[in-house]
């Protein structure tokens, strides 16, 4: 199968979940400055989600300049990516409306993780379907950056219940780490 309908469908439910994301930013009532401070946790919220959809959004139009074709579980395995990015709406919401409460925090870290986990998954099935030779299993390797992300979700979430901020800040120091485009696919591909 060839890999188009895949990619425009990616593209169109990403579209989708960054506008359900800014429709979730309430005007405040009135007109002085001053009323905006209520919407900072909200917006402040926006923006790093905003930031990871971006991510997961680039990383995956890299990541299929590589495939050549695609098959069932490769289908299934972007699906599953596209469920966990479609939560982030919601968790964001729900933590920008809590102040950053442990609950909602933890919870937004149990997306983000599942999220990285789907996403090792799909190049999983990629590499499955094309060959532990081909140029997207070069590119991808053995995954360092993916492996330690996952690694640093799992330490946010329990650090939700102890100290909400500091999981944000690792949440934020993840997305950091990601910002840059994925270089290893288009090295693999130049050469």
């Amino acid at each position: 199968m060839g890999k188009n309908r895949l990619e425009a469908f990616s593209d169109g439910v990403i579209a989708i979940i960054i506008t359900i994301m800014v429709l979730e930013l309430k005007v405040p009532h009135g007109d002085q400055l001053s009323q905006l401070s209520s919407t900072i946790p909200v917006f402040l919220g926006y923006v790093m989600s905003f930031v990871y959809v971006g991510i997961y959004w680039n990383n995956h139009h890299h990541l299929f300049h590589a495939v050549r074709r695609v098959n069932g579980p490769i289908l299934w395995a972007n699906l599953h990516l596209l469920f966990w990015l479609s939560i982030v709406p919601f968790v964001t919401d729900w933590m920008g409306q809590n102040r950053a409460s442990a609950w909602p925090v933890a919870l937004y870290g149990i997306v983000l993780m599942m999220a990285g986990t789907a996403y090792f998954i799909l190049t999983q099935a990629l590499i499955a379907h094309h060959g532990n030779d081909s140029p997207i299993a070069l590119a991808v390797g053995r995954d360092i950056k993916g492996k330690i992300s996952v690694l640093i979700y799992m330490l946010a979430i329990g650090l939700a219940f102890v100290q909400p901020w500091l999981s944000i800040f690792l949440y934020v120091s993840v997305a950091l780490m990601w910002i840059v485009p994925d270089r290893r696919i288009e090295k693999v591909l130049e050469n």
